[in-house]
C-alpha cells in the first residue's frame, strides 16, 4: 500500500494571504471536511467584502435549484451601492454536473468577472469534485482559487486547542490536547464543542485528564483503541466491558466492526514496521495518522506477535463477511470474535506479549 499523498492546500494558503493583505480575489471555491475552518474564512471574506450601511444589498445569494448561467450574470452584473465591491455566494451547485453548454457560459462568465465582484462557490452539503479535463477546470485555476480545508497538521491544531482553552481562561498542556485530538477526533467543528464542556466542567485553571474524561465524547475509533489495548495488556475482562459500553451505546454492530477491522489492521502494520525497523513516521505516512496516534499504534504493537496480529485481521475479515452476509446476530459475532482474540494468549502462545 502506497503512503497516502498530501492533499493539495496551496489555495486555502493563497485564501489566508489574500484575506491577510485585506486584498479579497474576485472568485473562491471553498470545500473539503474541516467545515469550522471554511466557515470562518468565509466570515472574513464578507467582513472584508460588505462594508457600510447596505451590506444586504450588496450580498446576492444563489441556491442550487435556482443556479443558472444567466442567473449568475444578472448577479455579476449588479454594481455595488455605498461600497466597493459586491459578494455572490452559491451555495452547494456541482459546476461540473452543468451541461457542456452550461459550463461554457460560466468559463465565459469567469474571465470577465468585473474588479468589483467576489464570486464564492461554496460546498457545504455536497462535496467538490473537479475535473481537471474541462475547460471549465481550466477557468478556475486560471481565474480563480479553490481552497480546500482539509484536517489541519497536528502541532497547528494543538496550538488551536490551547488558545481555545487559554479564550475560556484555561490551560492544557500539548501532550494533554494530543490525547484530547485522539479522543475526539482532529476535525474542529467538533473539537470546539468539547472544549466549551471540559472548559466549563472544570474547576481549576489547569485542565486535568480527569476533566476531560469526565465530560468529552470519545469518538468510536477511541474507545475501539481502548478495547484492543486491554486485549494487548491480556486485560479481558476491561476488554469485554468496553465491547458492552459500545452496545449500550447503541453503536451498530458493522460500526464496531468496521472500525475494529481497521484497527487490527493498521495494528498489524505497525508490528510489520517493527519486525523491519521502521518507526512511526512510517506509519503515520501510510495511513495519513497524526504522530501522538501513530505513537500509540507503535506503542500497541509491541505487546502483539506477529502470528497474532495476522490472524487477528483474518478472523476480522471472516467476522465482517459473516456479519454482512449470513444474518446472524451482530452483537454475538463481536462478542465471539472477542473471545476468540482473546483465545491465543489463554493458551499461552501466539498472543499478545
Amino acid at each position: 500500500m502506497p503512503p497516502k499523498s498530501k492533499p493539495d492546500t496551496s489555495g486555502y494558503q493563497k485564501l489566508k494571504k489574500d484575506l491577510a493583505d485585506g486584498t479579497p480575489g474576485k472568485l473562491y471555491v471553498l470545500h473539503g471536511e474541516e467545515t469550522y475552518l471554511r466557515d470562518y474564512y468565509l466570515g472574513r471574506l464578507r467582513d472584508l467584502i460588505l462594508t457600510g450601511g447596505m451590506k444586504e444589498f450588496n450580498l446576492h445569494e444563489i441556491g442550487a435549484k435556482d443556479m443558472s448561467p444567466r442567473t449568475l450574470e444578472q448577479a455579476v452584473d449588479c454594481l455595488p451601492m455605498m461600497s466597493q465591491r459586491t459578494l455572490v455566494l452559491v451555495t452547494d451547485y456541482d459546476l461540473f454536473k452543468a451541461g457542456e453548454g452550461d459550463r461554457e457560459e460560466y468559463a465565459r462568465i469567469f474571465s470577465q468577472l468585473p474588479d468589483y465582484v467576489c464570486l464564492v462557490f461554496l460546498y457545504d452539503l455536497i462535496d467538490y469534485k473537479g475535473d481537471a479535463r474541462t475547460k471549465l477546470a481550466g477557468a478556475l485555476k486560471q481565474y480563480g482559487t479553490i481552497a480546500n480545508f482539509v484536517r489541519q497538521e497536528q502541532e497547528e491544531l494543538v496550538g488551536w486547542v490551547r488558545r481555545r482553552f487559554r479564550a475560556l481562561g484555561k490551560d492544557i498542556d500539548t501532550r494533554l490536547a494530543q490525547e484530547l485530538i485522539f479522543l475526539c477526533g482532529d476535525l474542529m467543528h467538533n473539537l470546539i464543542g468539547e472544549i466549551e464542556k471540559i472548559g466549563a466542567y472544570a474547576k481549576q485553571p489547569h485542565i486535568t485528564r480527569q476533566d476531560m474524561e469526565a465530560v468529552a465524547t470519545p469518538q468510536l475509533d477511541a474507545v475501539v483503541f481502548r478495547m484492543t489495548d486491554a486485549i494487548g495488556e491480556k486485560n479481558f475482562d476491561r476488554a469485554a466491558a468496553v465491547l458492552g459500553e459500545l452496545n449500550q451505546m447503541q453503536e451498530p454492530p458493522v460500526k464496531i466492526m468496521w472500525s475494529l477491522g481497521r484497527q487490527m489492521r493498521q495494528i498489524y502494520c505497525a508490528r510489520l514496521a517493527l519486525e523491519k525497523g521502521e518507526g512511526s513516521q512510517w506509519l503515520s505516512a501510510l495511513f495519513g495518522l497524526k504522530p501522538y496516534s501513530a505513537d500509540k499504534l507503535m506503542r500497541s504493537a509491541r505487546r502483539f506477535t506477529l502470528p497474532w496480529c495476522r490472524q487477528a485481521v483474518v478472523l476480522c475479515g471472516q467476522t465482517d463477511f459473516a456479519m454482512k452476509s449470513t444474518g446472524q446476530d451482530g452483537r454475538e459475532l463481536l462478542t465471539t470474535l472477542l473471545l476468540k482474540l482473546a483465545a491465543p494468549a489463554c493458551r499461552g502462545g501466539g498472543g499478545p506479549r
